[in-house]
């Protein structure tokens, strides 16, 4: 991506509250100086559609089928990249329901097709192999995984180990690189979050 185009998405996110700075008490029970939550994406259409546009420079450049979204949050990401490159979707569900088609995966798919997850954040990796187990275990092929923001907290280097490629549209420091040269976020909560990504 161009520094134009970094800047244009990083300070949506910033604007629309996707990114967060403060103090904020994590999953794993670690306080961070930053919080991500890409699910506010989706009251704003135009980021929305930006952010659906960013990931088809990525996209373009590997083979697949089908998108495969990731629930929640992923879903109305990958809509948007489906409808902005014309790519089929499918999501594997989180919860099978008891009823009905009792379908695992949403949406038409055929054994053997590959097809490319999509997920809004990248932490450690975990939640991707519990969908690509699911996408596997119907006969899917998965070789990559494209994400909007990778916090550079080892899912890249998880996921490479058991033999996928994670793709990002941004990384966290190329976000605070941009904010800090245009002094939108303070230095002192820039410097406490890349001193919070190098110890955690």
């Amino acid at each position: 991506m161009t520094d134009s185009q970094i800047a244009l998405l990083a300070d949506g996110l910033l604007e629309a509250g996707c990114i967060k700075f403060g103090e904020f008490t994590l999953k794993s029970g670690l306080k961070s100086p930053i919080y991500i939550d890409l699910r506010q994406i989706i009251t704003y259409p135009r980021l929305l559609q930006q952010v659906g546009s960013a990931y088809l420079p990525l996209l373009e450049k590997l083979e697949f089928k089908r998108l495969a979204g990731l629930p929640y949050a992923a879903i109305p990401i990958a809509t948007a990249i489906s409808l902005a490159g014309d790519y089929p979707l499918i999501y594997p569900r989180k919860e099978v329901k008891s009823y009905g088609t009792k379908a695992e995966i949403e949406g038409e798919y055929h054994p053997g097709e590959i097809v490319v997850v999509i997920d809004d954040l990248a932490t450690t990796g975990g939640s991707k192999f519990e969908a690509i187990d699911k996408l596997t275990a119907a006969g899917l092929v998965v070789k990559d995984v494209v994400v909007l923001v990778d916090r550079q907290s080892g899912a890249r280097e998880s996921l490479a180990q058991a033999g996928y490629a994670m793709h990002s549209v941004l990384t966290i420091s190329e976000m605070l690189a941009h904010w800090e040269a245009t002094g939108k976020v303070s230095q002192a909560y820039i410097q406490a979050t890349r001193e919070f990504l190098a110890n955690n």
